[in-house]
């Protein structure tokens, strides 16, 4: 499923406008208010000598402390564009800072994720836990830890970085996932599924089975649709690593390799993943997706809290 951030590509809006306030704010700070600095003390001290002359001549004037106070502060008083970009130039770089490295607000647009996530659902992603990375380049300078299964991870879609995918974490390098009969096997253990009430498709109005499923100690619901097959074979394409993966009308198995993640959404049978595009590779992370703040379309206060 596609995610689109609040503003489309936000960070590369808020990096252009920092490095434009933050070059203002510089050269106003150490040239601009210097330059304004001298010109008024060239004004003042001109016009302090001709009061000055004035007064010898015997010539009454004006003069006072309030209007010296005004040719100081007319002078030194920054332009508005110099002005207001340093006033958004802190506000806009601790936006930046939390939003490339700390955490990103992301919007559900489509239901592949349901029932964890539902279409509307303004969600955070944490992006320091798989490690640091430079933003708009997405290049990993340190590393802290590695994707585990269970995991809701958003991701660059890898037939289109433009695009950010969210979808689950089911296998990490070296695991082998078999997929048949709608149910996954990981490293030759079959996962366990707890059956739940059916569930009602907001969008088809159509019941759907519902399972807890359990993938390795992580425990969360997934939704199957008897009406459709496990696997549509016209859907796959061609990917990178496609000889690592084989199909067939039951459904298919495929070895993670080195340093990719196979991901599916929660929605198995109304969901675009690995099944038919291929692995993520970890240059492709954008973080762990950990909270649901607010959802747009049911105003609803129970849909705020922790993603498992």
């Amino acid at each position: 499923m596609t995610l689109q951030s609040i503003l489309g590509n936000f960070a590369l809006i808020l990096f252009v406008l920092m490095v434009v306030t933050g070059v203002i704010w510089c050269l106003d700070v150490f040239y601009l208010a210097k330059q304004r600095r001298l010109a008024a003390n060239k004004a003042l001290a001109d016009y302090d000598a001709h009061t000055a002359r004035l007064t010898a001549d015997g010539i009454k004037t004006d003069a006072t402390t309030s209007k010296r106070a005004q040719i100081e502060s007319a002078l030194l008083r920054q332009p508005t564009w110099i002005e207001y970009s340093g006033s958004f130039f802190p506000v806009i770089a601790l936006v930046f800072f939390l939003r490339s490295f700390l955490w990103e607000p992301f919007k559900i647009p489509s239901s592949s994720m349901v029932p964890t996530l539902l279409v509307g659902d303004l969600i955070l992603v944490n992006k320091y836990t798989y490690g640091i990375r430079l933003p708009i380049i997405n290049k990993k300078i340190v590393q802290i830890n590695d994707p585990q299964r269970g995991d809701v991870m958003v991701f660059k879609y890898p037939q289109d970085m433009s695009q950010d995918y969210i979808k689950r974490v089911i296998g990490v390098p070296g695991d082998k996932i078999t997929y048949e009969n709608k149910k996954l096997t990981v490293n030759g253990q079959v996962v366990s599924y707890t059956p739940l009430d059916d569930y009602l498709d907001d969008e088809s109005l159509v019941y759907k089975k519902q399972f807890t499923e359990n993938l390795k100690g992580v425990a969360h619901r997934i939704l199957n649709d008897e009406r459709a097959p496990t696997l549509n074979l016209a859907e796959v394409k061609e990917f990178p690593q496609h000889e690592a993966c084989t199909y067939n009308y039951e459904g298919f198995t495929c070895v993670v390799p080195a340093g990719n993640y196979f991901m599916m959404g929660d929605n198995r049978d109304n969901s675009a993943d690995s099944r038919y595009w291929g692995f993520v590779p970890d240059r492709n992370i954008v973080g762990k997706a950990f909270f649901v703040w607010m959802n747009t379309s049911l105003g609803n206060i129970k849909r705020i809290g922790s993603i498992h």
